[in-house]
């Protein structure tokens, strides 16, 4: 069976016995860690067409390059060279937090992530409740820098920025 589908039945599954319990803030929560899970399966297997689903026409990702700020369009372009040779990336959560505005329709999240690559990641953002379920209106990725190592590493961007003349 699809892991996607595995994925998505069970937390949908979750949140309706929770919605049914009149536990609506709790059902919110499983619905939006379902859409961050999904982001990250769909990104995993290389699955652009559901990763980009994810997202609001208006979203903003941020990767770890300070000029990666890039609009819903910005970031398929960028992404989907890699998606079409089923070349995705993969990040697994290890510890997530969500919260939730007052009216209930805007949720954010920081969340730490592991990539083989990269090592220890966090991701972070928004999203709004649509008439189509819940939706990034901004993600941003970041490689955490312990505090110890910040000055070499500000050091060493300050520098790669003067060469490029930034």
């Amino acid at each position: 069976m699809n892991k996607k589908v595995i994925v998505i039945g069970s937390a949908l599954g979750l949140a309706a016995t929770m919605l049914v319990a009149g536990d609506h803030r709790v059902a919110a929560m499983a619905e939006v860690a379902d859409v961050l899970n999904t982001l990250h399966l769909a990104a995993s297997e290389a699955d652009g067409e559901l990763y980009f689903s994810l997202f609001a026409s208006d979203a903003v990702f941020m990767g770890t390059d300070a000029t990666e700020r890039w609009s819903v369009d910005e970031f398929k372009a960028f992404a989907e060279p890699y998606f079409s040779q089923g070349r995705g990336w993969t990040y697994t959560m290890k510890e997530r937090n969500i919260f939730f505005s007052e009216d209930g329709a805007t949720a954010w999240f920081d969340e730490m992530l592991w990539n083989e690559s990269y090592g220890t990641c966090r991701g972070t953002g928004v999203l709004r409740l649509t008439g189509e379920g819940w939706k990034f209106v901004q993600y941003n990725l970041t490689i955490p820098i312990p505090n110890d190592l910040t000055r070499e590493f500000a050091d060493r961007i300050r520098a790669f920025e003067e060469k490029k003349g930034r």
